[in-house]
């Protein structure tokens, strides 16, 4: 049993982080901009948008009691680092600045209730760029080397730090792109499984393990498949 806060919980991967947590028996905390377009029974509806400090803190101090926290809300402009420079602070603004300021929030609860978890959603985009993912890219890198950092800084205290790298889950954000997509219950199912086996990254897909793996070669191998011949 365990008590769960997920964000950007109305759709998409959030919405399944809620629904399999509840499938689980676990209490869970649906955060989301609009709580009200919640439509999870049993879940408790909280009003959260984590780009706003004055949500994270009154979320923190109305989910005392949580010991997972599952930081899912993101988003993906389309934004090039050369181009709107707004879109580029959006994406940076919530996948790494907000998400950050989740677990800051929710480190001394987390302390308080025995250590528990941060579950971090970043992609296999931490790992790689591609034409009209360069704002993203940037912020999701930025994600993953943040979990590597809060691992060490909470070690202390007992608490795990997991990051999940996946590439298209079939969700509202990935609609609009070409390519396999992974059903987003096995996204979360994989998730929850590797969390609770105490797994510190997640390696959802074939995709997302041929990108890590591409680290160690010459990066002119992997982007030729983007660059002019």
């Amino acid at each position: 049993m365990t008590t769960a806060l997920v964000t950007g919980a109305g759709r998409g991967l959030g919405r399944h982080f809620a629904a399999e947590l509840l499938a689980r028996g676990a209490t869970v905390y649906a955060g989301a901009r609009d709580p009200g377009t919640l439509d999870l029974p049993g879940a408790r509806p909280v009003a959260l948008d984590i780009t706003d400090p004055d949500a994270v803190a009154a979320a923190a101090a109305l989910a005392g009691d949580v010991d997972l926290l599952v930081n899912n809300a993101g988003i993906s402009t389309g934004a090039q680092l050369l181009g709107d420079l707004e879109g580029v602070r959006a994406e940076m603004d919530v996948n790494l600045w907000g998400t950050l300021s989740m677990v800051r929030a929710f480190a001394p609860v987390l302390a308080a209730n025995g250590g528990g978890t941060v579950v971090n959603v970043a992609s296999a985009l931490s790992w790689f760029s591609a034409p009209g993912a360069g704002a993203y890219a940037v912020s999701k890198a930025a994600n993953w080397n943040m979990s590597n950092a809060l691992r060490l800084e909470l070690a202390a205290q007992g608490t795990q730090v997991t990051s999940v790298h996946l590439g298209l889950a079939d969700t509202d954000m990935a609609r609009g792109v070409q390519g396999p997509k992974t059903d987003p219950a096995v996204v979360v199912r994989r998730t929850l499984d590797a969390v609770e086996a105490g797994e510190l990254e997640v390696v959802v897909d074939a995709w997302s393990a041929m990108v890590k793996a591409s680290l160690a070669g010459d990066p002119r191998a992997f982007y030729a498949r983007f660059l002019p011949a």
